[in-house]
């Protein structure tokens, strides 16, 4: 293991040793690609996705347990929901033998920068875009399939704490029929704007509502939103604007094993607003617990501004599975082989 102050690990870009990278041409099938020393590399000033922005990625974790293993969290879903994500965008989708392999490789290569228990984990971030270059508007000749990964501490430093959220009236994250559900890099620059001016007032992240309507809730910043009335869950449904996290499948899973009753479906602001308690989810934070939410300059205070009772439940019940604190009955669980 490297001699890293673990404790001072931030979720931020600390360099590892190495990644991984596979190449397409045309209608090519994708092949294993190779590990190379972490670092820059080459591409074309025409290159499809500097110039059209064809590219997308993925987030996920890998973790030690208390088992003693190390793991990544439900790659699979990872692996699927880039297919998809690669059939909008139209480039060619990347199997999931592939997928699972490159991201094998590129964290049992980099296994001595993973955390120890308790301190963070490996983060994972697998790009596919169009590399080859191209003037008009259509896909690239080729393609760049690229893993690297980095780890990083615990979202929470110092214990789980409520975040201010605001809904933004100005901005929205997508519209019906774009590319709003899958996880397109294009869909995130546009969302630096209203966030930092959000983070400028003191809010942790923005709250996008429908394009429509300006009326129902959709995701908060880069997360999934949930609400809690009566013991009853509440998440937007996926309408094609929204993105499917994987952390929130897992969650309405998780909740409905645990007798919960969840429902996906359109969450008006207002119905979220009379809410009992709130979070969001997503690869980051697993579970973030929401304070408060101002719309209209009227904040709205959730669990006194507190952690909710259903929050801390579900946010300690799906860490427990990830640290094999506790048995995973899902089998969410993904051993990384040693391939050294």
């Amino acid at each position: 293991m490297k001699d890293i102050d673990w404790d001072a690990l931030s979720f931020s870009l600390t360099p590892t040793d190495w990644m991984y990278v596979t190449e397409v041409t045309g209608d090519d099938a994708w092949m294993p690609g190779t590990l190379r020393p972490y670092g820059d590399f080459n591409i074309s000033p025409a290159a499809g996705v500097l110039n059209y922005g064809q590219g997308l990625f993925e987030g996920m974790k890998a973790y030690r347990t208390a088992e003693g293993r190390l793991v990544f969290f439900r790659p699979e879903e990872n692996a699927r929901r880039m297919q998809a994500g690669a059939d909008r965008l139209k480039m060619p989708p990347v199997p999931e033998s592939v997928f699972i392999d490159a991201v094998e490789q590129v964290v049992d290569a980099n296994r001595d920068w993973v955390p120890p228990v308790g301190k963070g984990a490996m983060y994972v971030r697998p790009i596919l875009f169009g590399s080859g270059p191209i003037l008009g508007v259509a896909p690239a000749p080729s393609f760049t399939f690229m893993v690297y990964c980095t780890p990083v501490g615990p979202y929470f430093k110092g214990g789980m704490t409520a975040i201010d959220l605001l809904i933004s009236e100005e901005h929205h994250r997508a519209a019906p029929g774009g590319s709003g559900g899958v996880k397109a890099i294009g869909n995130y620059a546009p969302g630096m704007l209203p966030s930092k001016a959000a983070k400028a007032e003191g809010f942790a992240e923005v709250i996008y509502l429908d394009a429509q309507t300006h009326s129902c809730i959709e995701e908060v910043g880069a997360a999934n939103f949930f609400c809690v009335k009566d013991g009853v869950l509440s998440t937007p449904s996926l309408t094609g604007t929204i993105l499917p996290g994987i952390t929130r499948a897992s969650v309405i899973e998780l909740a409905r094993s645990r007798g919960y009753d969840v429902r996906e479906e359109r969450v008006a602001v207002e119905a979220a607003l009379d809410a009992d308690e709130a979070f969001c989810c997503g690869t980051a934070a697993v579970i973030s617990p929401i304070g408060s939410i101002t719309h209209m300059d009227t904040r709205h205070v959730f669990s006194n501004g507190q952690p909710g009772p259903v929050t801390l439940e579900l946010y300690d019940a799906l860490t427990a599975i990830q640290a094999e604190r506790a048995p995973d009955t899902f089998g969410w669980l993904h051993e990384v082989p040693s391939l050294r």
